[in-house]
């Protein structure tokens, strides 16, 4: 079967496309831009992909040996060339949870479905880290690129498939996990759920779907739900000692992950506390990018006091000041959590805020400056409004020459404030 994956360079399609190739089949792609991952995936075997996504360069492929199944990203429009030339010529077309349906069904595998607003990414990494800690031969798909294996990978002799499952787009109902965690729930992604029931139902709905389910307490109180045999509800004054892992919200997760794999595969929870808790940091979860400053991908007020609890505990170790930059992630989303911030960046000695990551925005709604949301902490003193500039790399050479820890906190892609960091201090 001869799979296009349509935006191949992106961190849901680009994973799923390594797990197709890695399971027999042909995969072929495009990408509007070029992208250190399709450079990547170039090098790992992926010779027909393709920059600019045109009718003219897809009909080339399709000429070259038929396509049976056109697989795109949320984000594709409707009237998107590719899509309609599929469609002309009646190729199967579908988002990539389709996909992954056939080709865990094709193999036999169980899934482990990891969801939550917040948490999934590093929930997920510390799932496959156990399995490989253990010799178990696991396969999976994480949105995030780990420095112990590929973003995606399909191991023939696995009996566990191991999946980040986004709620955009209600992609995590596509599935019935044999298992699935919840890592954390507050509403969000507005533009999908209108209002906080529906994002509360939709999780309810991905429980109910599962054959079982494990979670904090928190929430499971949230969701309406019991402890049973179908779900594991956890307790963290029952769960709260001999782990190390830095930060707060990162100890919870590391909890789930090991509950998970107990309950999996009966090993001993020692054992596994001690292996999660030399776990690998991930690509831009407090990813030191130079000596000082750090990037994470906070970018709604529950990730944020994630990353300000590790932050905070790495700058107490090492008596430095904590500095903040900070670019929301769309400005959609700030209409509806702008009163939400308050207290999120408690413990930054000094805070930078740039104007919003724009993508796939309500051109009716204004942008909201940085200065009306700095209005909205609860100290709004240890703010200040910045761009993205020669003043900004000015002020934060000086933190990092005066010795402090500078994390900055970005959600986006390309030309996001990470790509920026990246241009500017990785020369």
């Amino acid at each position: 079967m001869h799979i296009y994956f349509s935006g191949i360079g992106g961190a849901g399609i680009g994973p799923l496309a390594q797990i197709a190739h890695q399971a027999g089949y042909e995969v072929s792609g495009s990408d509007q831009q070029s992208s250190q991952y399709v450079d990547y995936l170039r090098k790992h075997g992926f010779k027909n992909i393709h920059i600019g996504q045109s009718v003219e360069e897809i009909s080339k492929i399709h000429t070259q040996k038929p396509i049976d199944w056109f697989v795109y990203s949320s984000s594709l429009s409707a009237d998107h060339p590719e899509l309609a030339f599929c469609r002309q010529q009646g190729i199967k077309t579908s988002k990539r949870d389709e996909l992954l349906n056939r080709i865990i069904a094709d193999k036999n595998l169980k899934l482990i479905a990891v969801a939550g607003t917040h948490g999934k990414t590093t929930t997920t990494a510390m799932v496959i880290w156990l399995f490989k800690q253990l010799g178990v031969p696991v396969s999976y798909s994480v949105g995030a690129k780990l420095s112990f294996g590929d973003m995606g990978h399909y191991e023939p002799d696995s009996e566990y498939f191991v999946y980040e499952a986004d709620e955009f787009d209600r992609n995590f109902l596509a599935f019935e996990p044999d298992v699935s965690l919840i890592t954390g729930v507050s509403w969000d992604h507005h533009e999908i759920f209108p209002t906080r029931d529906d994002y509360r139902a939709a999780f309810k709905d991905f429980t109910s779907q599962s054959r079982h389910t494990i979670m904090w307490q928190e929430d499971a109180d949230y969701l309406e739900l019991q402890q049973s045999t179908d779900c594991t509800v956890m307790n963290w004054e029952d769960n709260r000692q001999v782990l190390t892992v830095k930060g707060f919200y990162n100890r919870l997760d590391a909890w789930l992950a090991v509950e998970t794999v107990h309950w999996i595969t009966d090993a001993a929870e020692a054992s596994l506390i001690d292996s999660v808790n030399s776990f690998p940091s991930l690509s831009r979860r407090m990813e030191e990018l130079i000596p000082g400053l750090f990037s994470d991908y906070a970018h709604t007020p529950e990730k944020i006091k994630g990353a300000m609890s590790v932050a905070g505990e790495m700058a107490a170790e090492t008596g430095q000041k904590l500095a903040v930059v900070y670019e929301p992630l769309t400005n959609r989303r700030q209409h509806h959590m702008m009163d939400d911030y308050k207290d999120v960046f408690a413990g930054a000695d000094k805070l930078y805020w740039i104007p919003s990551y724009l993508a796939r925005e309500d051109p009716s709604q204004r942008v909201i400056e940085p200065s009306e949301l700095i209005a909205k902490l609860d100290d709004p003193s240890i703010a200040s409004a910045m761009k993205r500039d020669a003043q900004l790399k000015q002020a934060i050479q000086k933190h990092l020459a005066d010795g402090d820890m500078v994390v900055a906190m970005a959600g986006g892609g390309g030309d996001s404030l990470d790509d920026w960091l990246r241009r500017e201090f990785l020369k």
